[in-house]
């Protein structure tokens, strides 16, 4: 407790806790439908595209959250009509659009300001780097994506296990393939001020993947990814904290110990089903 009371007199890490709770929950929750649906390097893509414009807002004195969020909502969704078209695969497009959108910013970084401060928060994560306005911008777009995930549960269920299903019982598929990308760009963006471009396709990726070791209905996975999330991101937080490394890792490792403690968890179970066989 004397931890926590100290940790949380830091108004800094106050804001990290509150604005990266949020973000982990909204990962989390979209992260299950796009493993699902075998599309989840989508964050690693999206977080690219993200720098790229965050690098040329930085480079013309914008305002990089705010340059960023459409930016990479017109990336998800010119990815994903790729994908519907059938011109592309989803991975050959994913790849295309990273590898450009990470050169040009790179190459836009390197002309103006070089790899700042500015940038490499952007790159590696920086709870520093959070701002009062970043946090309430954070937490407003957090709460629609939750809201708009309650909202559509059954329509998101329909859509990931089977889209020609519910296109037969007259759900708008491609809509809610629309909406799910655009609620994981925000979500992207959100979370790269924390995670930085190169570890927030973690936070969409790892709780999904450890709920389904140990859980089969997607309800059950949706809930123990939220749960999960949230646990492993203070926990992150903390040994960032008390061990002074970098909290985008410190979170990762976290999820990471966690996924093969369920891996562990799923054997187990796996072997006491086996003897009683």
């Amino acid at each position: 407790m004397s931890l926590l009371a100290e940790m949380l007199s830091y108004p800094f890490l106050v804001r990290a806790f509150a604005g990266g709770i949020l973000v982990s929950l909204c990962a989390a929750l979209l992260g299950v439908s796009l493993v699902l649906k075998r599309y989840s390097m989508i964050g690693d893509g999206l977080s690219h595209v993200s720098f790229g414009a965050l690098s040329v807002a930085l480079a013309v004195g914008w305002s990089p959250l705010y340059v960023s969020v459409p930016v990479v909502v017109l990336a998800a969704f010119f990815l994903l009509r790729l994908r519907e078209n059938g011109k592309m695969k989803s991975d050959a497009a994913i790849a295309v659009i990273s590898a450009s959108a990470l050169a040009i910013g790179i190459v836009v970084t390197s002309l103006t300001t070089g790899m700042t401060t500015d940038v490499s928060s952007y790159m590696f994560g920086s709870i520093l780097a959070m701002s009062r306005s970043d946090v309430w911008l954070s937490a407003a777009l957090s709460l629609v994506v939750l809201g708009m995930f309650v909202f559509c549960y059954h329509k998101i269920f329909a859509v990931t296990f089977d889209e020609s299903f519910a296109k037969a019982t007259g759900v708008r598929v491609s809509l809610y393939n629309v909406m799910i990308a655009v609620l994981t760009a925000v979500t992207i963006v959100l979370g790269m001020r924390m995670m930085g471009a190169m570890l927030i396709s973690s936070l969409i990726i790892f709780p999904a993947l450890t709920s389904m070791q140990v859980f089969k209905s997607f309800r059950g996975v949706v809930w123990s990814s939220a749960a999960l999330s949230a646990v492993c991101f203070c926990a992150g937080m903390t040994a960032s904290y008390c061990f002074s490394t970098p909290a985008g890792a410190s979170v990762v490792l976290v999820n990471l110990a966690v996924f093969l403690l369920f891996c562990l968890v799923r054997t187990v179970r796996r072997e006491m089903r086996g003897r009683k066989d």
